[in-house]
């Protein structure tokens, strides 16, 4: 297997996960976000805008983002986060995966999602 098509099917993983889409989309606009700002807008675009958010449904938004999809996508240099700060920037790495990120972006099933373009 060549470099190129290992890294292919990492980025695909990666956003195979709706909820690191969602973190990808918002970041995408800044550049940048806090933790607490990612797990409202991810809880929003899961539940709809009628949906009702409770605390709970958050907390596990929250759990998945720091045990699960933070570390991942700074493993592959596509954020960096500081979980003390709840700050998270966009690395270099993400520039690789942008243009298939912006491909799963219009395919999603919610139109507030797809209507808003990547920056």
């Amino acid at each position: 297997m060549t470099e190129t098509s290992s890294r292919m099917e990492a980025a695909c993983s990666l956003l195979a996960e709706s909820e690191r889409r969602y973190l990808l989309y918002q970041l995408a606009e800044t550049r940048r976000g806090n933790l607490e700002d990612v797990v409202s807008e991810i809880a929003a675009w899961e539940r709809g805008e009628d949906g009702t958010v409770d605390s709970e449904y958050r907390q596990r938004i929250y759990v998945s983002l720091i045990h699960n999809h933070l570390p991942r996508l700074a493993d592959y240099d596509i954020i960096d986060y500081d979980l003390r700060s709840g700050d998270i920037v966009l690395e270099e790495g993400f520039d690789e995966i942008r243009p298939l990120l912006e491909q799963f972006k219009q395919t999603e099933s919610k139109p507030e999602i797809r209507e808003t373009p990547l920056l």
